[in-house]
């Protein structure tokens, strides 16, 4: 009877010390504004993956081109820039491991600046390209930002910045 009233008294503590440390954790969170997927980042630094010296995200989440390069930038990255075949190949699997198919995401491609002139939004060249047939066409001069996986060929397409996509994140490995 001794045994049996100490393990109960026992876990009772570990569920309560460990309930103590969830809340401490989440009012720590809630503190400093920490949304779910910078927590994915900061706490478990899972879900990167690395191509030629350079770190990838995905992110799932639906959001505008300037939101989707301002939350890269919130985990310090940039939206992707893609500089060979070989590593767009690599992030349309990367997308399409997460999704299970080849869908549209935001890349760090845009000519909102100046239209026709095309850069990446980490800075690097913008020297590959693998454009769709007939774009970038700035369709009713408003298409500024760059998906890739569009259309039947799951090239690069233009698009609006406001269209909510899902995009992929790059920082250079330290």
């Amino acid at each position: 009877m001794k045994i049996l009233a100490v393990c109960v008294l026992g876990c009772a503590v570990v569920v309560l010390v460990g309930a103590a440390a969830v809340q401490q954790e989440k009012a720590q969170n809630d503190q400093t504004g920490i949304n779910n997927l910078d927590k994915r980042y900061t706490l478990y630094h899972r879900g990167w993956s690395r191509i030629n010296g350079r770190d990838f995200f995905y992110v799932r989440s639906p959001m505008t081109w300037y939101q989707a390069e301002k939350y890269c930038q919130s985990i310090g990255a940039n939206l992707a820039s893609v500089n060979s075949a070989h590593e767009h190949y690599w992030l349309q699997k990367l997308v399409f491991v997460a999704t299970h198919y080849y869908k549209e995401a935001w890349i760090g491609g845009s000519d909102a600046q100046q239209k026709g002139i095309w850069f990446w939004s980490d800075g690097s060249r913008f020297r590959y390209t693998y454009w769709c047939g007939g774009e970038p066409n700035n369709s009713y001069g408003r298409q500024h930002c760059l998906q890739m996986n569009q259309g039947a060929h799951n090239c690069w397409g233009d698009l609006q910045c406001y269209a909510r996509r899902p995009s992929i994140c790059v920082k250079k490995r330290c």
